[in-house]
């Protein structure tokens, strides 16, 4: 079994688990492509189930697992997220977004600040 998404104007519109069998003669009468996406990929790696990534980066597919409401690029054949923030840049190598100032690297928990462009402190 695998999963696949359901594609539809370059956006996600559907995940699900299928074997390619199913998927090859499934017809659900909606516009759109199947393509499939891996569970265990993420920012172009692919990972083990223990969060290690894998010797066999050729298991890597799509840059990022798929979800709903997702954006699909089919000239890189890449899944990445929808922007979170005006202020955040999509990396076109991982396919990931990413704030103009780096989270700080400690153990508080931090909320994105648009509007100050700054990280804030949860208490």
């Amino acid at each position: 079994m695998a999963h696949f998404a359901k594609v539809q104007n370059g956006k996600v519109i559907e995940v699900l688990v299928a074997s390619q069998d199913f998927i090859d003669n499934y017809q659900d009468g909606r516009p759109g492509r199947w393509i499939q996406t891996s569970y265990n990929t993420k920012g172009g790696v692919h990972y083990q189930s223990d969060g290690t990534p894998s010797e066999d980066q050729s298991k890597a597919l799509r840059k990022n697992f798929a979800s709903m409401g997702w954006n699909y690029d089919i000239t890189v054949d890449a899944f990445y997220g929808p922007q979170p923030y005006p202020s955040w840049t999509l990396n076109e190598t991982s396919y990931q977004w990413f704030p103009p100032l780096a989270k700080p690297d400690n153990d508080k928990i931090y909320n994105w600040n648009e509007e100050d462009q700054a990280w804030d402190a949860v208490e």
